[in-house]
């Protein structure tokens, strides 16, 4: 074990085999092992030094973690996730056997499906047939430009295109709701009117994803849609441990 303590990825349940030719984040790609306790297992290398964000260990994590979740329910981490040593990470899940093997069985079979929700930058034409006080500003701004008619203008094309796209994100978050074990709210994301993660069965994300991205191109002048996934189900989890540290990422 390095000095610079152990990188956790994910916990499994006990007993579960690690994917064949996987490494894990640094360069070289670290070797893989198991921490078990009890009914549970954390799936951990050495922690490489000054981890940071790069491509190949962003990829790294997040491909070992799909490929867990390909043979059953993971506890994701999120990237970065360093315990000072391997005695902590068996205090951790210790702690916390009965929570996490619930997490598990609740997450049998199931994958996180994204959707984020932005105003439609090629609805303008459609908007200013709908939007009669964003017709009249364009009008006057012909009549008289200048600064002030081009700002009340701007201003007014924003906000009704942020206006139409929020209201699309309410219907289709409406429709794809029924379809989903459990709907987890994300945080704000700059540009966004909508950041929601779904927890939908394993055998349905494709069909998931079909309705989503048929509601995005029947609305594409109100809004676009982008879908993500299948994912790793990080926003149905809480299993970082209290005591290891994000890296400095």
């Amino acid at each position: 074990m390095t000095a610079d303590g152990v990188y956790v990825y994910a916990i499994i349940h006990e007993g579960k085999r690690l994917p064949k030719k996987a490494g894990g984040v640094g360069a070289p790609a670290a070797p893989l092992r198991t921490i078990r306790q009890g009914r549970v297992a954390a799936v951990v290398s050495d922690a490489p030094p000054k981890l940071r964000a790069r491509r190949r260990d962003l990829m790294a994590h997040q491909d070992l973690l799909m490929r867990l979740a390909d043979d059953g329910p993971v506890l994701p981490m999120r990237f970065g996730m360093v315990a000072p040593d391997e005695e902590t990470v068996r205090g951790q899940l210790a702690a916390g056997e009965t929570d996490h093997v619930a997490a598990l069985e609740y997450l049998s079979d199931a994958v996180e499906v994204n959707v984020k929700a932005l105003p439609a930058q090629n609805g303008l034409a459609s908007l200013v047939a709908e939007d009669t006080r964003v017709r009249r500003l364009r009008d006057e701004a012909r009549r008289r430009p200048g600064y002030e008619a081009s700002l009340r203008l701007g201003e007014a094309v924003s906000a009704s295109l942020e206006s139409r796209a929020a209201e699309a994100g309410r219907r289709v978050l409406r429709e794809l709701t029924p379809m989903a074990r459990a709907v987890a709210v994300g945080p704000d994301v700059q540009g966004c009117v909508l950041n929601v993660s779904f927890l939908v069965d394993r055998g349905d994300s494709d069909d998931f994803r079909s309705v989503a991205e048929r509601f995005g191109s029947a609305h594409r002048d109100h809004v676009e849609l982008r879908c993500a996934g299948p994912l790793p189900c990080f926003s149905f989890v809480a299993a970082e441990g209290a005591h290891a540290r994000a890296a400095g990422v």
